[in-house]
């Protein structure tokens, strides 16, 4: 029972350590994509490109091309990390190996792979802009109204997380049934939810798209990221009809639970006038 009692210890340590990291890299994550890039145009006075500078001569530069050719490669090891370990066989194969932390581990490598690519990343400074805001007053507005509409698509983000069980997301909850004797707990979801889980893990795909285009001024490297990012993420599901109406039904019976409580005091309000 003693080894039993540290080993689940161990776990939960390794489980939590790995929360407070990979909380701490989607922090960075979110100043890197979203305000860092917003705060250099707040003042309507950007230096993150060259007008100037004609697209055929920057895309001749060396350094230009330097700068894409290592964001690009700093977004395929993202993607080669996120759909590797996401593959049936090596998922099965660390199953096995990791057990319980198997959900743990690819997390920790998520996160590992976003500070990376922040740590890393590349401006491309020496080419002209696709679009950028500079002219009064939209100039100090639209960065204004790019940070609320910002701020709000995280907001949902994190909410939508929250609903779907962010607990087992981020592998707490299979460390925690493990030490109890549960078993997995994605075992204990329906049917529906299982299978809309296997073809979406993660529930934000136009709040996210807003937050990777909506900037007041568009970089060619942002281009990358946010083409990349984009295309990835259209790629990577593979939700269908039947998803659809698994998600609709719960929709409306969660509205159905909200509306209750109203009905409830409006009958009685009824009541006591009569």
């Amino acid at each position: 029972m003693a080894s039993v009692g540290l080993r689940g210890w161990a776990l939960c340590a390794v489980s939590l350590l790995n929360t407070a990291f990979v909380v701490i890299s989607g922090a960075d994550f979110i100043q890197f994509i979203s305000f860092r890039a917003i705060y250099h145009n707040i003042t309507g006075d950007t230096t993150l490109c060259q007008d100037s500078i004609p697209w055929s001569v920057a895309l001749q530069d060396s350094s230009v091309l330097g700068s894409l050719f290592m964001d690009l490669g700093l977004l395929a090891l993202f993607i080669m990390q996120h759909s590797l370990l996401a593959w049936s066989p090596v998922k099965q194969a660390l199953q096995s190996v990791l057990g319980p932390l198997n959900r743990t581990a690819y997390c920790f490598t998520t996160a590992l792979a976003l500070q990376i690519i922040m740590r890393y990343w590349q401006p491309v400074t020496g080419a002209p802009c696709l679009w950028s805001v500079r002219h009064a007053p939209w100039s100090v507005w639209f960065p204004l109204l790019c940070f609320s509409l910002h701020f709000l698509c995280w907001a949902i983000i994190c909410s939508i997380l929250m609903i779907f069980d962010y607990l087992e997301l981020l592998g707490i909850k299979q460390v925690y049934n493990n030490c109890l004797g549960f078993g997995d707990p994605l075992t204990y979801k329906s049917p529906g939810a299982q299978r809309l889980l296997s073809h979406l893990r993660h529930p934000v795909c136009l709040e996210l798209g807003v937050v990777l285009w909506l900037l007041p001024a568009l970089s060619l490297d942002r281009l990358l990221l946010a083409g990349t990012l984009s295309t990835y993420l259209a790629l990577a599901h593979s939700l269908d009809k039947q998803d659809l109406a698994y998600l609709c039904v719960h929709l409306n019976h969660k509205l159905q639970l909200f509306a209750e409580p109203q009905q409830g005091s409006a009958e009685t309000s009824d009541h006591k006038e009569k």
